[in-house]
């Protein structure tokens, strides 16, 4: 993948947009699968193939590039261990541990949202 022009327009709108601290937050973990990989970890330490298990439809590949992006921002703290075979853990960093009765507060918005929405398609029928 090459770098971005520096006078982009993708490059010129994302300063822009990061200028904005909440925008800035929702960018580094959002996406389909960063904000339930973090939810997971939230419990504590897990192994790659515990984290694959827990989130249905992610392929490896794609838990992989999360993982290191969220390990590129200072989310999730990876650790090898020397042993025979390797083994590594994932685990929420202290900042991405502040985040968590944000999440949940978000999660009790969207389970209240998702209920408002599906009475007005009941109410259509």
């Amino acid at each position: 993948m090459g770098a971005i022009k520096e006078n982009s327009t993708n490059n010129i709108n994302r300063q822009y947009i990061h200028e904005c601290d909440l925008t800035y937050a929702v960018c580094k973990i959002g996406g389909r699968w960063k904000l339930l990989i973090l939810d997971k970890l939230k419990e504590g330490k897990m192994r790659f193939s515990e984290l694959r298990k827990s989130i249905s439809g992610i392929t490896e590949r794609m838990l992989t590039l999360q993982l290191r992006e969220l390990e590129k921002e200072g989310l999730v703290k990876r650790t090898v261990y020397a042993e025979v075979p390797p083994r590594v853990d994932y685990e929420l960093t202290a900042i991405a541990r502040e985040l968590i009765p944000i999440w949940n507060v978000l999660s009790e918005w969207g389970g209240k949202h998702r209920e408002l929405i599906q009475k007005q398609e009941e109410s259509e029928d």
